[in-house]
């Protein structure tokens, strides 16, 4: 099967989107840009708003943008705000496992981002990693998905369920082979990820590496299978 043929099926049973969210690299541009305010597809999926800014269309900025005492809970945490999260949760510690209309915690929005420091002060504080979101994201899809291995490593050493799926059936491992990102499939492998679950578009990691042509992928997968069937000398 040719990849481009494997994307297509793939937008039916496992798309990275459902499990990732969209933030601008900038960090001007990344105080204006928050869970509560990106756009919904038809799909329910985030996506970038199409509406232009002032500052875009070339017109001064006359409404003043959002500070940190205005954000909530959520936006600081995606947004690496561990000062401001210290301060709320000192004020209210329920906010620490609060979900937001889609199921999300802050430590979602901190692994969802890569906001390795804010996850790490999350779990000190309590944080609860194992928190499924209404279309079953967790913690640790958000991180595959994203490539960021060091929150993928961390969320592991707390008994997270490796194997968790969402809605569509795609798995931690799953997404990491989705999204090309080599160092959390091999995290994931080294922890025990199972390789035979499927995607709904029947997809497993493998066959999802070939489709796709992740030839790097696709080697640790396969090197890594030989290793569990080879009988130790």
């Amino acid at each position: 099967m040719e990849s481009s043929d494997a994307g297509d099926e793939l937008t039916d049973g496992l798309n990275t989107e459902s499990a990732t969210v969209c933030l601008s690299d900038s960090t001007e541009e990344r105080t204006n840009v928050s869970p509560d305010t990106m756009d919904v597809d038809d799909d329910g999926l985030f996506k970038h708003s199409t509406t232009l800014t002032n500052r875009q269309r070339g017109n001064e900025v006359t409404v003043r943008p959002a500070t940190l005492d205005s954000l909530s809970i959520h936006q600081l945490a995606a947004q690496g705000e561990v000062s401001q999260l210290t301060t709320h949760l000192s004020k209210d510690s329920s906010l620490l496992n609060k979900q937001d209309e889609r199921g999300f915690t802050p430590l979602m929005w901190a692994a969802a981002f890569g906001e390795k420091a804010v996850v790490d002060f999350l779990l000190e504080k309590g944080a609860d990693p194992k928190i499924i979101a209404r279309e079953r994201e967790s913690a640790l899809t958000l991180a595959s998905s994203g490539g960021f291995v060091d929150i993928v490593k961390s969320l592991l050493g707390h008994g997270v369920d490796i194997n968790t799926y969402d809605w569509n059936g795609g798995t931690p491992l799953l997404y990491a082979v989705r999204g090309n990102h080599i160092r959390c499939v091999e995290a994931l492998l080294a922890k025990g990820a199972d390789l035979t679950i499927e995607s709904d578009s029947g997809y497993t990691p493998v066959a999802l590496a070939v489709a796709l042509g992740h030839k790097k992928i696709q080697k640790v997968l396969e090197g890594h299978i030989l290793r569990l069937y080879t009988p130790p000398t």
